[in-house]
């Protein structure tokens, strides 16, 4: 059977699978169930004596942020608990450095005549859309396997004032999965800047989202930057989303004092204060660091599995073919499958065409444009093991015939 009668075979299977993006598996989700039974209707006092259900503790709950204070690596002091997104915290830390001044900035960046981020590539799409949404010009790095390519973002930072910040996602990068190196880490700290107000927007998603037994080893950024003399170039985001529930987790912001202070009061201007009664349950639910630990242990459990499918369903169809790679990431929610350049739109339109839905091709590039049109973002998460390996299946078969396809019209 051709490759070609292989796939319409596949066509006539009716299937309808999502391989899109990085959903908690309803599994995931329950290992949080007790959260909606908590705190309990007679349970509504902080450790302070509070009510959580007044207004008030706009920074968020002191005991919240002991508990995730030593997992993010950020004092106490300069972390916030706030909503449910880490996402919205990004889109106003945006708009308000815009509208306001951060601190050590000339002038407000609406006030630029233009201004432009790196982004390290594959990276993160709703990154580059909140670039999008503020008209924040990109510009594209190559990742290393250990980070963004250093020696590139030294040279563009230092000779061009307009770049204002950098998109980092350290630890289990999406979607290539590596993690920043010490270098990597100290030399973003530490590199001279055209632009006096630049910023490191570090997305630390999934720093607790280990798939071994072997925690991420990632330095601090902001003990980088602080030993470095930029104490407040580094704006740090985390969050429960893929802990807890992925739609009423808890958002956390964390930087220097004079950041975290800026920040402060610019919220003041919008809320008098988070949900505290959503991080009182998640207090009640973790109890301490290592319940929060314990608790993605469970995680690990659940995901490793899928992860391993992708693995060997990759290997078994593709593998020493010649015709793709794929990382192997020992932490995060999703694999890069690299496959011949130029046939990443195709795969995708095969895939969608044969009942599996993948990210567009492109998606991990600013403007959704791949300049090479040769990677494709696999998010395990979501499907079932048995569905996981059914789409994986498709997926190794529609890159066959699409490379194929490709090479026999080079050749003719």
């Amino acid at each position: 059977m051709t490759l070609r009668e292989e796939y319409t075979a596949l066509q006539a299977r009716g299937l309808k699978l999502d391989l899109t993006r990085g959903k908690p598996s309803a599994e995931q989700l329950d290992l949080a169930a007790r959260l909606l039974e908590l705190p309990g209707g007679a349970d509504h006092l902080a450790a302070d004596g509070s009510d959580t259900r007044n207004y008030g503790g706009p920074t968020g709950l002191p005991e919240l942020i002991e508990i995730f204070s030593p997992l993010l690596g950020i004092p106490q002091g300069q972390l916030l608990a706030l909503g449910n997104a880490s996402l919205q915290i990004m889109h106003d830390v945006i708009a308000d450095a815009l509208l306001s001044a951060v601190p050590g900035a000339p002038r407000r960046w609406v006030e630029e005549d233009e201004i432009a981020f790196l982004c390290p590539v594959p990276g993160y799409d709703r990154h580059f859309a909140l670039c999008e949404r503020f008209g924040i010009t990109m510009i594209p790095v190559a990742l290393t396997g250990a980070g963004p390519d250093m020696d590139e973002v030294e040279r563009l930072v230092a000779e061009d004032p307009r770049i204002k910040g950098i998109w980092c996602v350290p630890a289990y990068s999406n979607p290539s999965g590596e993690v920043y190196s010490a270098e990597t880490v100290r030399r973003l700290a530490a590199m001279p800047t055209a632009a006096p107000d630049f910023r490191i927007f570090w997305d630390n998603a999934y720093a607790l989202h280990d798939l071994t037994d072997r925690r991420v080893e990632l330095d601090s950024i902001l003990d980088a930057c602080a030993l470095a003399g930029n104490a407040d170039r580094a704006f740090v985001f985390a969050s429960t989303s893929k802990i807890s529930l992925a739609g009423a987790g808890v958002a956390f912001f964390g930087s220097s004092v004079a950041n975290v202070e800026w920040y402060k009061g610019l919220l003041a201007k919008q809320t008098i204060g988070p949900d505290k009664v959503n991080q009182l349950r998640h207090v009640r639910f973790f109890g301490d660091a290592d319940g929060v630990l314990a608790h993605m242990a469970k995680h690990r459990a659940l995901l490793a599995p899928r992860f391993e499918t992708v693995e060997h369903v990759l290997e078994h169809e593709l593998g020493g073919r010649g015709i793709a790679s794929w990382s192997r990431p020992e932490g995060g929610y999703f694999v890069s499958l690299e496959v011949p350049d130029g046939c990443a739109a195709e795969v995708v339109r095969l895939a969608k065409e044969a009942g599996v839905a993948l990210t567009p091709a492109g998606a991990a590039f600013p403007y959704g444009h791949d300049p090479r049109d040769h990677h494709i973002r696999i998010a395990p998460s979501y499907p079932s093991l048995p569905e996981l390996r059914e789409a994986m299946e498709a997926v190794a078969l529609c890159v066959r015939l699409a490379a194929e396809e490709a090479k026999v019209a080079q050749e003719g």
